[in-house]
């Protein structure tokens, strides 16, 4: 199976190059292509068969089920791995939503609350929290948006001092993430699915904020099966994911986490996560996932090149 690793386009300027994603910008429009890299621990790590189609397109769904919400950056979707949207600016925090006390990277609630810590994120715990229990309600842990090295913790307090966003809309961003994991919770919900935390990236887009980058894909997200949550859980199992979670977890297994050099992922591991984020594509969106072999380059093109866009 081919992969998407990058991509190289003539005449539509500097190309930048994210962690998973890259990009060129054409006027007030940011043209994002969605590769098959695949990072974890903020390092790039391999490489999947489809999944920079299924992150582009389960963003679509997820932009559309959403916009009721908050506007997004989506004009069009031209091929499965490419987004023309709307050059927003970027506001330098990732929002991440948790439902749940669960992770094992740096960033995560249960790493720290594992080693005793009880104020985390500026945020008080209470004693006799377990791994994987779900949360009374849903609580607001930003990061900083590192381009390169690891993501730094926040707290509101924090961003509001540095002033990396006013406290006007920062209450703002708050509010609209909490509904919007909400959203994503009643729609996973229905599918079988926990939502049990997720990564939001807003811009200001002629001065209104603006949801970028993408939302609730299993990049950004940890998924869990519902049926059987309980019963795992009640038994201290892990439960059943459909997410890179369980690729975080074979790496740390193999004492990697983000330092030094990285195992190699053996080729059936691959395929596996693969068909996972595949299967979750279709489980949210009831679609069956089609692989679109068009020509990348001709399709942007003939979007640019209607009226509008």
């Amino acid at each position: 199976m081919k992969v998407l690793k990058t991509v190289n386009l003539k005449g539509l300027g500097k190309k930048y190059s994210g962690k998973v994603r890259d990009y060129y910008v054409v006027g007030d429009k940011r043209i994002l292509i969605t590769t098959d890299r695949i990072s974890a621990f903020d390092r790039v790590l391999d490489f999947i068969p489809y999944k920079g189609q299924v992150l582009n397109k389960i963003s679509e769904f997820w932009f559309d089920k959403t916009k009721d919400i908050v506007q997004n950056h989506v004009l069009v979707v031209p091929h499965g791995n490419v987004m023309i949207a709307s050059s927003a600016k970027t506001i330098p925090i990732e929002m991440v939503v948790r439902g749940y006390m669960t992770g094992v990277t740096g960033t995560s609630i249960w790493g720290s609350y594992e080693k005793g810590e009880r104020v985390i994120y500026g945020i008080k715990f209470p004693e006799g929290l377990k791994k994987n229990q779900k949360l009374p309600k849903p609580v607001i842990t930003p990061t900083t948006k590192a381009e390169v090295g690891h993501d730094e913790r926040l707290t509101g307090k924090e961003i509001i001092k540095k002033k990396i966003v006013s406290p006007k809309l920062w209450r703002e961003i708050e509010k609209v993430a909490v509904e919007l994991f909400e959203r994503g919770t009643e729609i996973c919900s229905k599918a079988g699915i926990i939502l049990v935390d997720t990564k939001y990236e807003f811009g200001l887009y002629k001065g209104k904020l603006m949801l970028i980058d993408e939302i609730h894909t299993p990049d950004s997200s940890r998924f869990w099966i519902k049926k059987t949550y309980a019963e795992r859980f009640k038994k201290g199992l892990e439960p059943e994911n459909f997410d890179k979670e369980f690729m975080r977890i074979w790496f740390k297994k193999k004492g990697y986490s983000g330092d030094g050099k990285a195992p190699v992922m053996p080729k059936s591991f691959i395929n596996k996560i693969s068909k996972r984020y595949i299967a979750i594509y279709e489980k949210i969106t009831g679609k069956k996932f089609v692989f679109d072999k068009t020509e990348i380059k001709d399709q942007i093109k003939i979007a640019l090149s209607k009226k509008g866009k």
